[in-house]
Order: structure tokens, then C-alpha cells, then sequence
């Protein structure tokens, strides 16, 4: 499912409309966790963001766009414009790589503050997964981002802030595995690491060698 692009007061959003409640397992500030959802919205926000409550800037956008019903909503500070969408034998994932200048390694021992970047995943399964296999698409979604950025030659595996949501048909026969050597967990790796890759190209390289 490709998204539909929106300006709202300015800002770029992308929005997805599903005409109907798909399972999702997100890691948004607003309508995250494991649950159906309705919608989904990807934001750009200005790179001196500094509202204390992303999650009611969500439910504003998404009421700017007609958006009803549950959903979940992320943000980012790339401009949602330059979104890379890719599709792997049914698996459709979108990708807005923002890197920012602080890049980060997951297990760095520095003391990490909020920096302006993210990188938000958005990807969609033709099939329905187990809420197990959920999350371990989760990871294997972080993997295939993580291999995209090293091969990229960004020092770092991601942001302090990037966000994830993946969503899979509410009804039907359930696979029951998601990781990369899985039937739909290797399409959604492939679908990432191209969509990530992708995305790096468009993204000004500012990052610091020091992270």
C-alpha cells in the first residue's frame, strides 16, 4: 500500500488510508503497541521541534487530513516528500531515511540526547502474521535497516528516534514467523534494506565521525 502525500499548515504528511482495520504492531508516539488500526500518518516536523506532546501533534494532523477511527502516527524531521516506497513479491514498505548529523550505534555507551533525524519504517504484508511473527519482523526490519546504513557508510545503526510500524491483514491463515529467512520476513528484509538504501541517496551526508 502506497501512502498519499498531504500538506497540513505547511508540513508534509503522508498518510495511508486502509478502508479497514489491519493488524499492527508500532513503536509510534501516538498508536503504538499491538492492535487493529485504520490509518497510518508519517510527519515532518521543523528541525527545532520542540513540543513536549508528539502524540497530540499527531491526533491534530490526522484530524487535518479527515483521518477517523484508531491509528497510529509518526514523525520525522526529513521532509516525508523524499519517502522511498519498495515492493518485494507483495511486501510494500516505505521508507523516510533522515539521519541528521548524530547517527548512533544501538549499543554505544554515550549519553544520547534528542537530535533531529529519525528513521521511520512503514511496511506492509499482504498476508497475517502471529503477533509473534510480528515481532520478529520488527527486528528483522531493524537488521535490514542496519545493514542498509553500514553498507551506506553511515558510522551508526539508526537514529535515537526511529520508529517502526508494520501492519498485516486482520483476518485470514496466519504465518507464523517473521524472521529474515522466513517467507515474509525475508521479503520485508530485502523491501528495507532497498528502501533505506534508497533513501540514503536523497539524504544530505552531515553526519559527525565523532558518534
Amino acid at each position: 500500500m502506497e501512502p498519499e502525500h498531504r500538506r497540513v499548515n505547511g508540513r508534509s504528511v503522508l498518510v495511508w488510508r486502509t478502508g479497514r482495520p489491519w493488524l499492527a504492531i508500532s513503536s509510534a508516539v501516538h498508536g503504538g503497541g499491538i492492535g487493529e488500526r485504520e490509518w497510518v500518518l508519517n510527519a515532518t516536523v521543523p528541525h527545532d521541534y520542540d513540543r513536549d506532546d508528539p502524540a497530540a501533534d499527531v491526533v491534530d494532523l490526522a484530524a487535518a487530513c479527515g483521518l477517523a477511527g484508531t491509528g497510529t502516527g509518526v514523525l520525522t524531521a526529513v521532509d516525508v516528500r523524499q519517502e522511498v516506497t519498495t515492493t518485494d513479491r507483495g511486501v510494500t514498505v516505505t521508507a523516510t531515511t533522515g539521519i541528521g548529523a548524530h547517527p548512533t550505534w544501538a549499543a554505544g555507551g554515550e549519553a544520547l540526547a534528542w537530535r533531529p533525524g529519525t528513521i521511520n519504517v512503514v511496511g506492509w504484508f499482504p498476508v497475517r502474521l502471529t503477533p509473534a511473527a510480528l515481532v520478529n519482523a520488527v527486528a528483522t526490519a531493524a537488521e535490514a535497516k542496519a545493514q542498509a546504513l553500514v553498507e551506506g557508510g553511515v558510522p551508526g545503526t539508526g537514529t535515537p528516534t526511529d520508529a517502526t510500524v508494520l501492519l498485516c491483514p486482520a483476518t485470514g491463515p496466519a504465518e507464523e514467523y517473521g524472521g529474515p529467512r522466513s517467507v515474509q520476513g525475508s521479503r520485508l528484509a530485502r523491501a528495507v534494506h532497498a528502501a533505506v538504501r534508497a533513501g540514503l541517496r536523497t539524504s544530505p551526508m552531515t553526519w559527525s565521525t565523532r558518534t
